[in-house]
């Protein structure tokens, strides 16, 4: 059986950034944060996310968290 470990993680704030002056569709933009402790739930990063996005000129649109990890075999 196959093993996944997580050796990185990164959180991402999708900011609305207004609508397209030509197509009236919105417009996004993504910040986003590094070195992120793997072990951090899924609580602790949406508290942390508000916390952030309240000091972001743009309004927050969603949360976002890459994983990334090593695949292995179990054996």
């Amino acid at each position: 059986m196959a093993v996944a470990d997580m050796i990185s993680s990164q959180l991402r704030l999708i900011l609305f950034d207004g609508n397209d002056p030509v197509s009236g569709d919105p417009v996004y933009k993504a910040k986003s944060f590094n070195n992120v402790k793997t072990d951090a739930t899924a609580d602790q990063l949406y508290a942390i996310a508000n916390a952030f996005a309240g000091l972001q000129e743009r309004s927050l649109f969603n949360i976002e968290r890459k994983d990334s990890s090593d695949i292995r075999s179990g054996q």
